[in-house]
């Protein structure tokens, strides 16, 4: 049995970090002090809860240096890109404080004889938050504040991939000021992560990650009667329409197809092109995709850097190897990136023509840098198209018609739809998806009502 984290690093395969897994002793010690400390926090005015909340965001974005070549050496993402994530979890946690007043604000309801009706949000209890590694401070923002802000406890089970990341923050939030207990990490293995939720110690459970973990989740839950968000699976898609600006949708698609090295929720993995300006846009990607530059992400000139590991980056190139035996066509000659060699986690990009929908990479989750491109002939045969996946996390439009952006959008199913953009997340707005990609909603402020529990006051006065 498994007693120990170990962390390899995929920028030069070293071992990065050894944690020893939490026994059983310690994970009851946390889970009662989570039940304490927020029964304490949950009593808190909100108004102190928010002003504790700003200071503890003011401590992360302090570390920015710190955290962002931390999240580098972990996963592999470019150093000139991981500020940027540090700069998001700002944005995001910033905008949910802020939307924290109204989304937790009491209903009244109008007079009525002799009566008084209203109804509070409160805190369920313990949040448990399950983090990926792809975007680690982004993703756990989602739930994580909010979570605090109603006034819940949370516990963070950030991926074996990275641990430092679930470290920092909790070290961060420590010094900020916010009370030990409200905010705690854990380093479980997936047994014990599956005994926690199945105890009666946890109230909520906030995960990303895939369709088989979401299961597991589902699993581990039943008969709890509490509730999940579940952030799952993506293969989205995004139409280019023959009167789009095409310089525009072909630098937001590529880098919607290879920021992150593909590995992003809502990266780009499907491209329908107008039969009409097909060609010219294949040429453009072409040429865009191989100005990349594949290497070490802790080189500032790199721009793309490797996936999470090389058991991942094996799968990525067999899938693509499995469409090119199907008949599709790779634009992209691996030779131009030497530091693609096959044998580690350094993938080149990949620009796929000649793809259908029996292949394997036009249904599934790819989660590299990979993006396959077919024409078009028609609105309606876009649409079909892009619903034709068991996944529904966004789908994009290129057009310059608002109308018809419009029009395709109410037919397309999935939680986010854009229209000349891609890959992006507004917490003003909803985060939700549908069909396989799971259930839930993080952000915006009905991004605070499945972590509170709505009580409603009937008061008769006599």
């Amino acid at each position: 049995m498994m007693n120990e984290l170990v962390t390899i690093s995929p920028v030069d395969g070293s071992v990065l970090v050894r944690r020893p897994y939490a026994s059983e002793h310690e994970i009851g010690d946390m889970l009662r002090r989570a039940r304490a400390a927020g029964a304490e926090w949950a009593a808190t005015p909100l108004d102190a809860r928010v002003a504790c909340l700003h200071a503890c965001v003011d401590e992360v974005v302090r570390q920015t240096g710190a955290m962002a070549e931390s999240i580098t050496r972990q996963m592999g993402r470019p150093i000139r890109h991981t500020p940027g994530e540090l700069r998001g979890f700002e944005e995001r946690a910033r905008h949910m404080l802020g939307a924290a007043p109204e989304a937790l604000a009491p209903i009244v309801l109008g007079p009525a004889d002799g009566l008084e009706r209203y109804m509070t949000r409160e805190a369920v209890g313990t949040v448990l938050t399950i983090a990926p590694w792809n975007y680690p401070l982004l993703t756990a923002v989602n739930s994580i504040v909010p979570a605090l802000a109603a006034g819940n406890a949370v516990i963070l089970k950030h991926s074996d991939q990275t641990p430092l990341c679930a470290e920092q923050m909790a070290q961060a939030f420590l010094d900020a000021g916010l009370p030990q207990g409200v905010f705690q990490f854990v380093h479980g293995t997936h047994d014990t992560i599956r005994r926690i939720i199945a105890s009666s110690c946890i109230d909520y459970v906030s995960f990303t990650g895939s369709v088989r973990g979401g299961a597991a989740i589902e699993a581990a839950m039943a008969g709890r009667f509490i509730g999940s968000g579940l952030e799952l699976g993506g293969n989205d898609p995004a139409y280019v329409r023959s009167d789009a600006n095409l310089a525009h949708a072909v630098e937001t698609l590529v880098d919607g197809a290879y920021f992150n090295a593909g590995q992003s929720c809502c990266g780009i993995q499907r491209i329908y092109v107008d039969v009409s300006v097909h060609d010219d846009f294949v040429e453009q990607a072409r040429r865009l995709t191989q100005a990349y530059v594949l290497d070490n992400p802790m080189n500032p000139d790199t721009t793309l850097g490797p996936v999470v590991r090389t058991s991942a980056a094996d799968d990525i190139r067999a899938m693509v190897a499995n469409a090119e035996n199907r008949g599709a066509r790779n634009l992209i000659d691996p030779a131009r990136f030497p530091r693609a060699n096959g044998r580690d986690a350094y993938v080149a990009p990949a620009l796929l023509v000649n793809v259908d929908h029996d292949m394997e990479i036009m249904k599934e989750e790819c989660f590299g840098p990979v993006v396959c491109v077919m024409p078009v002939r028609s609105d309606e045969q876009a649409i079909e198209l892009m619903n034709d996946s068991d996944y529904g996390l966004t789908a994009s439009v290129f057009t310059q018609d608002a109308d018809a952006a419009k029009r395709i959008g109410r037919r397309v199913r999935t939680g986010t739809f854009f229209m000349n953009r891609c890959d992006y997340l507004d917490p003003a707005l909803a985060w939700t998806g549908v069909k396989q990609t799971g259930h839930g909603i993080s952000l915006s402020v009905l991004g605070y009502h499945a972590l509170t529990q709505v009580k409603s006051f009937h008061l008769r006065t006599l």
